[in-house]
């Protein structure tokens, strides 16, 4: 057989790679339009803030490694221009030469990948001083010209995973950094609730945040912007443009392949095209979500592997079984971790789907351990079946520890009550007796079978200024150093012999740092026959970080009196 790949970054190398090890006799033969090909591109951003020390460090393996180690036949600078799909042959330029030439095939595959979007109508889009992050080359000529760059003040437009990166990385360098988003917040996997978080470490960290902003122009010297109908000049050095890309489809379209509804190009199980010689993988295509069934669209390297995986073993006759796609992802912020799977909130109302969720911040390890921190875990369930749906985890220590594991439930549909039996590894330097995650699905499941009632997070502030009932259970030197307008401090330690002074006519909302004590009261003041309780979700802890980046961006009068995110 012969196979040809085009494309020689995660899903082409990883193709390619496969037929090798399935048959050592196979011809397999690799081009790229670019300068290199298997490079680690989810790190070029690192390369930005020096992590990567070395742009060389950025390619994992060259052509001669290809030829040498693998018998692959690897093309660099050669640009597939034209597929005739009938006598199976690709049209190839040279980009060194001009030369055109002709490549026959047995078996096809398409990994082009995805482009930036880089929008025409914003004036000065292709001037000199605007750049995206796409190869090697790209992050080389950006570190090059910040090096040349006097002021460096840099506009990074777009908050999804490139552009937070990038931003974080140049800030990292010394740079003065704004970053532009259009949306009112940055990483969309994330649930407004917790990305609060992420904006208030950008903030901390001297990242201008300028959310629900459109970027009209790009001058030499400032970028201009819109923001609540005002435009505003920013001065800036260099752009990046990281708003998101779109799939290269040019070549498949132009071979007659059928596209599909989301503008990527559409594969079966097996990832085969509309021509069963052809396949396609990466962030070309398109192919369904783990929940809905609908297709989308996915830009990261694991699913690229595995899916050129499973195409170069159809090629061998291996069948495979596709459960979709479920969207696990991690970032580094700064100095918090965070994560995410499935689906998030605004994905469960787009889709329809009955669910609640649960926000708790455990410790992510026994607390009197060295480095023991708060990690805030959210996790969504379908309502009433208990069926995990999605989690997010953001905080100092391992929040993609505790996501992989509810993502690994998750392709077995599994339920709260599955979580919470889950057995995990235990140590104190490692974790706590009762893991983070079976927490979570313990306070599921009190939610889902009501047996607490609970306010969420966004809604408190509407709470506080329509003057509600609320009980700060945290002893006196805690609610000393700061708590929400209006609350009465009524510790756990004395709240039973003050059970007199909680209203029994209005509704009364109990929190304590983390809600765990708060839930405590609620189980004790439940038993003695309140019935118009509730307990606030992430308590002051969630509150003073959900409200803090909100307040200072909004100029909002904060709704508590001094913020503790301790």
């Amino acid at each position: 057989m012969k196979l040809v790949v085009v494309g020689g970054v995660a899903g082409g190398a990883s193709a390619a790679a496969r037929v090798r090890r399935l048959d050592p006799s196979a011809e397999v033969v690799v081009f790229d339009k670019g300068d290199y090909v298997s490079y680690s591109n989810c790190s070029l951003p690192y390369y930005l803030g020096g992590v990567v020390t070395s742009d060389r460090a950025l390619i994992m393996m060259t052509p001669d490694g290809f030829r040498n180690s693998h018998d692959i036949d690897v093309r660099v600078r050669r640009e597939v221009t034209a597929i005739d799909r009938e006598n199976k042959e690709v049209t190839v330029l040279n980009l060194n030469t001009g030369e055109e030439y002709k490549e026959s095939y047995d078996k096809l595959v398409l990994s082009p990948g995805a482009r930036p979007v880089m929008p025409p109508s914003i004036k000065g889009i292709f001037g000199s001083n605007v750049y995206s992050v796409r190869t090697v080359n790209d992050v080389v000529k950006i570190n090059n010209a910040v090096a040349a760059s006097a002021e460096k003040k840099i506009t990074v437009v777009g908050g999804g995973f490139i552009g937070v990166e990038v931003a974080e990385n140049l800030a990292n360098k010394g740079c003065e950094v704004t970053l532009v988003e259009g949306l009112d917040q940055i990483l969309q996997p994330y649930d407004y609730d917790m990305v609060q978080m992420l904006h208030k470490e950008m903030d901390d960290h001297e990242v201008k945040l300028y959310l629900k902003s459109t970027l009209k122009e790009i001058c030499p010297d400032h970028v201009v912007i819109e923001r609540n109908g005002e435009e505003l000049e920013i001065e800036s050095d260099l752009v990046v443009m990281a708003i998101g890309v779109r799939p290269e489809t040019e070549l498949a379209k132009s071979c007659g392949l059928e596209i599909g509804e989301t503008g990527g190009i559409k594969v079966n199980h097996n990832f085969q095209t509309s021509d069963p010689d052809i396949y396609a993988v990466g962030d070309a295509i398109e192919f369904p979500n783990f929940f809905t069934g609908k297709a989308g669209r996915l830009a990261l390297a694991g699913p690229a592997q595995r899916q050129a995986r499973a195409a170069a073993d159809h090629m061998y006759g291996r069948d495979n079984h596709l459960k979709g796609y479920i969207g696990s992802s991690c970032i580094k912020v700064f100095g918090l971790n965070a994560a995410a799977t499935g689906l998030n909130e605004k994905a469960c109302r787009k889709e329809g789907i009955n669910y609640d969720h649960v926000i708790i911040f455990p410790s992510d390890k026994v607390s009197i351990m060295p480095n023991a921190h708060y990690l805030a875990l959210k996790l969504l369930f379908e309502v009433p079946t208990g069926r995990i749906l999605g989690a997010q985890a953001i905080g100092k220590g391992e929040a993609d520890k505790r996501v992989d594991v509810i993502a690994a439930m998750i392709t077995m549909g599994a339920t709260l009550e599955d979580l919470k039996e889950l057995e995990l590894c235990y140590a104190p330097l490692f974790t706590t007796a009762k893991d983070p995650v079976n927490f979570a699905a313990l306070v599921g499941l009190n939610v889902l079978n009501g047996d607490v009632k609970q306010v969420h997070l966004r809604d408190v502030r509407e709470l506080v200024e329509s003057g509600a009932y609320i009980i700060d259970v945290r002893e006196e030197g805690e609610f000393r150093r700061g708590h929400i307008k209006g609350a009465h401090n009524i510790p756990q330690s004395e709240i039973r012999r003050r059970l007199d002074e909680i209203p029994t006519d209005r509704p009364v909302y109990l929190h304590c740092r983390s809600s765990q004590r708060s839930y405590y009261c609620y189980c004790a003041l439940k038993g003695r026959g309140f019935d118009n309780i509730a307990n606030i979700q992430g308590s002051f802890l969630g509150i003073s970080l959900y409200e803090y980046f909100n307040d200072k961006d909004q100029g909002r009068e904060p709704i508590v009196d001094q913020y503790n995110f301790a």
